[in-house]
């Protein structure tokens, strides 16, 4: 991992270490963009995502059951609002003048989870995934290259008699699985071996103590984590969801004096400061970062997911998670747990799992942070040190070496506690390479040789 722990003092941040992302030479549109003041009430604002998925929960409660969904148009940086056809024109009225532009459509939320329900009761099959895409105003379904013969009639049978214009299915070329990695490599001993996943946010527990946030499905699968293959454990599994209702868990530093920044140290030296929590808006782009695979970028395509794994711990069994952001972002394994977040430093999910790899592509699924949070009663950051100690001037007393890379922070911090902007490659990304997903032996499906094992499966990301 890049990141040091550096016990009993706070660890400083050079200024000017947070930088604009510029890894995998990605270049970023104006995501300050403000709402433009100057049109007309009923004419749609310009306005940033995060501002964007605001205006969507203020208009979902505003409009009720005539509210059908929203996304966020990237190109005109608009919103999008679906609403039910009907003799009340004064609902277009009112979401028109919100800002937002408005569009009629046939299927109400509440039938798409109606259809999403009847999916869930009849076509729980390994593989499978679905989620509501607002901009079809349909359930998209997918399976993955597993679900052939008598499981495909089971689950093309079930979506048809959802009705027409109700849902899609695709295929994908891969398979479904978790893919444990993320930001920055935290390694376990479990029975099958070392399982490798990916830190997500540092957090401060509600009892006050340093923790991070990672997928349920790496705390499930060991208790004791550390910041580098053959070390010493650093932190503890306090609390773990999966499967069900999310995949999340809170691991605690064991020790408490622990400064962890709330950073996702995107290698090479640069990070990306963490501000908040922000939900998912269909349309927004999206960064992820693990420690396989290193900075990738994409958009969000569907929100409430629900992805049925092939469990990892009966051949037969489906380990079916729910309430997911569904993107078009690479993943593979290794990556599971690692930050989902925005250019602005909004953090919005932790890696779950997904199918395909980051040479041909593929869907991968992300926990909510948000969800995390109010789940686990954590809060983002540090708590005690705050905005303005992790903003400072950087302490004399640090040497380079303890400054590079989020040096100092460990755990949560291996996201880039500390990114010195003169920190070289090695320090920064150097750790995120790892040993690959040859590190997670231990997890079945996950073993062997890095792309490989992640691309031809819809499988949890450790």
């Amino acid at each position: 991992m890049s990141h040091k722990r550096i016990p009993k003092r706070k660890a400083a941040i050079a200024a000017g270490s947070v930088v604009a992302l510029g890894a995998a030479a990605i270049l970023l549109p104006n995501a300050n963009a403000s709402q433009d003041g100057s049109s007309t009430d009923a004419a749609p604002r310009t306005m940033k995502a995060t501002d964007a998925s605001d205006l969507a929960a203020q208009l979902q409660d505003m409009l009720g059951q005539a509210f059908a969904g929203s996304y966020y148009d990237s190109d005109s940086r608009q919103l999008v609002v679906n609403v039910i056809s009907g003799d009340d024109n004064n609902v277009v009225v009112q979401a028109k003048k919100a800002g937002a532009k408005v569009r009629e459509v046939g299927n109400s939320l509440a039938a798409l989870k109606a259809g999403a329900q009847t999916l869930k009761a009849k076509a729980t099959i390994p593989g499978t995934a679905w989620a509501i895409d607002p901009k079809t105003n349909k359930l998209a379904v997918t399976a993955d290259s597993t679900v052939t013969g008598a499981n495909w009639d089971r689950l093309t049978s079930t979506v048809k008699s959802l009705g027409d214009g109700m849902a899609t299915v695709k295929k994908s070329s891969g398979t479904f699985k978790t893919l444990v990695s993320g930001g920055d490599a935290i390694f376990a001993q479990a029975e099958g071996g070392t399982v490798r996943c990916s830190l997500g946010f540092n957090v401060t527990a509600s009892d006050g103590s340093p923790a991070f946030l990672t997928a349920g499905h790496c705390g499930v699968a060991a208790q004791q984590w550390s910041d580098s293959e053959t070390g010493q454990p650093i932190a503890t599994v306090d609390q773990a969801t999966f499967p069900g209702e999310g995949d999340f868990s809170l691991v605690k530093y064991d020790d408490p004096a622990t400064q962890a920044a709330s950073e996702v140290n995107t290698g090479e030296g640069q990070a990306v400061q963490i501000t908040q929590a922000a939900e998912a808006t269909v349309g927004e782009q999206v960064f992820r970062m693990g420690s396989t695979t290193g900075l990738h970028d994409g958009t969000v395509t569907g929100l409430d997911a629900t992805v049925n794994f092939q469990s990892e711990t009966d051949p037969n069994g489906v380990d079916t998670v729910t309430g997911l952001i569904q993107t078009d972002v690479c993943a593979e394994a290794g990556d599971s747990g690692g930050s989902l977040f925005t250019q602005d430093g909004s953090a919005v999910g932790l890696t779950s799992g997904g199918s395909g790899d980051c040479t041909n592509g593929g869907e991968t699924f992300f926990q909510p942070v948000t969800t995390a949070l109010q789940a686990t009663g954590a809060t983002l950051g540090d708590g005690g040190a705050g905005a303005g100690d992790q903003g400072g001037a950087a302490d004399p007393s640090a040497s380079a070496g303890d400054q590079a890379g989020g040096g100092d922070a460990v755990g949560g911090g291996d996201q880039g506690a500390t990114a010195d902007p003169s920190a070289t490659a090695s320090d920064g990304a150097g750790d995120q390479s790892g040993a690959g997903a040859g590190d997670e032996a231990g997890a079945g499906d996950q073993s062997g040789a890095g792309a490989g094992d992640g691309s031809s499966s819809l499988t949890e990301t450790h």
